[in-house]
């Protein structure tokens, strides 16, 4: 007997919520937040072929579909409170539906995340994903991290190591050959993102501005260059690398560090004099914080200055990732 939609819900998706008022069963889902917080909300899409491999691992697309969701409330500062989760299938596979269930679940019982509704139909594999989260008023002094409040001399920092994502994708396209153990690290790195919540929430208050990186350093620092109105220099040899990236060729790192997309690290400023408090955020959160260059004046150019470790001006023309460009 097939696997009917209401049967597959049932069977793979409806849970008790403990946090939602009230969650899978009624047209809409219910959610409280509490006294002094606000919501955050944020919607991903995943589509086959686009931003993932068909090959890819159900349970690690599981993960990962609910982890872009979620680093998007890291980059906020937000608490994860609930998602709703729309889902095309080709057919319902119930092997494919039992690992990317479980990947989906587990991150979500260890983000305290629950899962309240959302709606499944067949088609090309497509999984939609709306995540709710809370985060203090602004008149709390520790409201949520915005794009837009990046100053001239404020130190700019980035959470963990950056490109291992995009090596692993030269890696798929062929054009880069890494060893087993190697490539098993960097595929890890892009099919298993871990969301930098702890970190977010550790810098409301220290941080000026933030943003996840999952278009590219450069890509999504031109976000908050734009929405703060201020430049920026970034001084490439301070970019943190992985044991892998680290004996790449130059030109290579380069690439994947500046323009390479699926990290999904915390790019944030700080003022100079919260250099002991980003540190002790980034201890409290258990993850690496690296100081990779300074907010300046918006200059006529318009670009983010590159600059080596003597100084020098540092030439990159790759584009980040751009869905109608790229």
């Amino acid at each position: 007997m097939s696997l009917g939609e209401f049967d597959l819900i049932a069977r793979y998706f409806d849970r008790p919520v403990r946090r939602a008022a009230l969650g899978i069963g009624d047209d809409c889902a219910l959610l409280t937040p509490l006294p002094g917080m606000q919501l955050a909300v944020s919607c991903d899409m995943l589509v086959e072929g686009r931003h993932f491999l068909p090959t890819v691992d159900p349970e690690r697309l599981g993960h990962k579909a609910l982890a872009v969701n979620l680093s998007d409330l890291a980059a906020c500062g937000a608490e994860p409170l609930a998602f709703t989760l729309a889902l095309a299938l080709p057919r319902a596979d119930e092997a494919f539906l039992e690992g990317f269930s479980r990947g989906l679940l587990a991150l979500a019982d260890a983000s305290g995340c629950e899962l309240v509704g959302g709606d499944t139909t067949r088609g090309p594999l497509n999984i939609c994903i709306s995540v709710f989260g809370q985060v203090p008023l602004p008149a709390t002094g520790s409201g949520a991290l915005l794009r837009s409040g990046a100053r001239p001399g404020d130190d700019l920092y980035v959470s963990g190591t950056l490109g291992d994502a995009r090596l692993a994708l030269e890696v798929f396209r062929g054009t880069v050959s890494l060893d087993g153990a190697s490539l098993d690290a960097v595929r890890k790195a892009m099919e298993l993102p871990q969301p930098r919540i702890a970190l977010g929430m550790a810098l409301r208050g220290v941080a000026s501005s933030a943003i996840d990186v999952s278009d590219g350093l450069l890509g999504d620092l031109a976000h908050v260059r734009q929405r703060s109105g201020v430049g920026a220099v970034v001084e490439v040899d301070k970019l943190p690398l992985s044991d892998v990236m680290r004996v790449q060729p130059l030109n290579l790192q380069r690439l994947c560090t500046l323009s390479g997309g699926d990290d999904y690290e915390l790019l944030f400023t700080a003022p100079a004099e919260q250099a002991v408090a980003v540190a002790a955020a980034g201890d409290a959160a258990g993850v690496p914080v690296t100081r990779i260059g300074r907010i300046i004046e918006r200059p006529d150019a318009g670009r983010v200055q590159l600059i080596d470790a003597q100084g020098r001006s540092v030439q990159h023309d790759a584009l980040s990732f751009d869905h109608f460009r790229t």
